[in-house]
């Protein structure tokens, strides 16, 4: 068996468009990755969402480049042109469709090993041959949960599950506020999978009187917003635009119950497990999900919150219908989810076993010897 030097591992992280909103785990992780001295550099394929990112992509900001556009192979070749001098002892991306692709080329170019994290969406966005393929070349792949990685099940390549973390000092429990009106929060981007249109026609049913938030942005707002109207919910519910992690805190504090009504989209795409999930419970907020992707990895049914079916309001309803009167099972549900987050999904143990997977699976072998800048293959036709 090869020894390896894991002090030395020096990594390329490719991301996707940088900085986005709605991917705080592939931030906290490159913020891992960077603390620990692995980076050598950083690459996303794109820009981000132009929205104002969350405060602490600041301290990555001033490092990531942008890859030019362009085919994957010429992304890969300017990437590969750009490492020529530094040595790098592997090249790893996020996710599994384009920046995977990038990061493959690019570590043949330069002969080194890549690999990717892969998280939900992203492992549909490419055929399962290829993604099987992909995972088969790869020198490390890691899952952030179950759901994603049954999606690799017939690579036979080893998938190490990693799950994403949520930090505890940043999401705190705060006192639940006055028990009347119900005070509900639903957070993430306003599209099909999150299933707002569900949760919509959920609250209509409602005999209880409540205030909805929904914190989040994205294609359907107008479809919401016109929903919203239609189902007589304009005093009720509102639509709060999308959020950082400076606000969030005190979206969950103004909370009793916070909603998660995932759904499976017209495409077939599903939530993993939403940051909102591991957030909420961080604050010690019960979670009312559906029972879709891995969100019953954390939402244990009558200890951190409830699980109903996917895309059932009736459903919804009369589980949000049942809690609204039971103040004592969002303290004791808040309170075990609290502790359930800090058993299995601290930030710091989660970044912590990530790097150190990271730092062994790209470590570079003892007998190593190559040699900088690396020639680069001409593009073929």
């Amino acid at each position: 068996m090869l020894a390896v030097t894991p002090s030395s591992t020096r990594l390329v992280l490719i991301l996707s468009g940088f900085p986005r909103r709605s991917e705080t785990f592939a931030l906290n992780e490159a913020l891992a990755l960077q603390a620990s001295g692995l980076l050598a550099a950083i690459f996303a394929t794109k820009p981000g969402d132009n929205t104002p990112p969350h405060p602490d992509a600041r301290h990555l900001l001033p490092h990531v480049r942008y890859l030019p556009a362009g085919t994957p192979y010429e992304q890969a070749r300017f990437l590969a042109q750009a490492l020529a001098h530094i040595p790098v002892t592997g090249i790893h991306a996020y996710f599994a469709h384009l920046p995977a692709q990038v990061a493959e080329l690019a570590a043949e170019m330069l002969a080194v090993p890549f690999g990717f994290s892969v998280h939900a969406r992203d492992a549909r966005k490419i055929s399962t041959q290829e993604l099987q393929r992909r995972a088969r070349a790869a020198q490390c792949v890691v899952a952030c949960n179950r759901d994603v990685a049954e999606e690799l099940a017939g690579s036979n390549t080893a998938v190490s599950l990693l799950p994403h973390g949520v930090d505890t000092s940043r999401f705190l429990p705060q006192p639940f506020p006055p028990v009347h009106p119900l005070q509900l929060l639903a957070v993430g981007r306003l599209v099909e999978k999150k299933g707002f249109d569900v949760l919509l026609t959920a609250v209509s049913r409602l005999s209880h009187s409540f205030h909805l938030r929904i914190v989040g942005e994205g294609p359907q707002r107008e479809y919401l917003t016109n929903l919203i109207h239609s189902l007589g919910l304009s005093r009720q519910v509102t639509l709060c635009g999308s959020k950082t992690h400076a606000d969030l805190p005190d979206f969950y504090a103004a909370a009793h119950i916070v909603v998660v009504p995932s759904v499976v989209d017209s495409t077939g795409d599903r939530d993993g497990l939403p940051n909102v999930v591991l957030e909420a419970m961080a604050c010690g907020r019960p979670v009312v999900a559906s029972r879709v992707g891995a969100i019953p990895s954390a939402v244990i049914h009558n200890k951190t919150g409830y699980l109903v079916p996917s895309g059932v309001p009736e459903a919804l309803a009369n589980q949000l219908n049942n809690l609204a009167t039971q103040p004592n099972a969002w303290i004791r549900m808040g309170t075990y989810g609290r502790w359930y987050v800090e058993q299995q999904f601290s930030l710091k143990q989660c970044t912590d076993r990530f790097c150190e997977h990271l730092r062994t699976a790209y470590a570079p072998r003892v007998e190593d010897t190559a040699v900088f800048p690396k020639p680069l293959p001409r593009k073929t036709v």
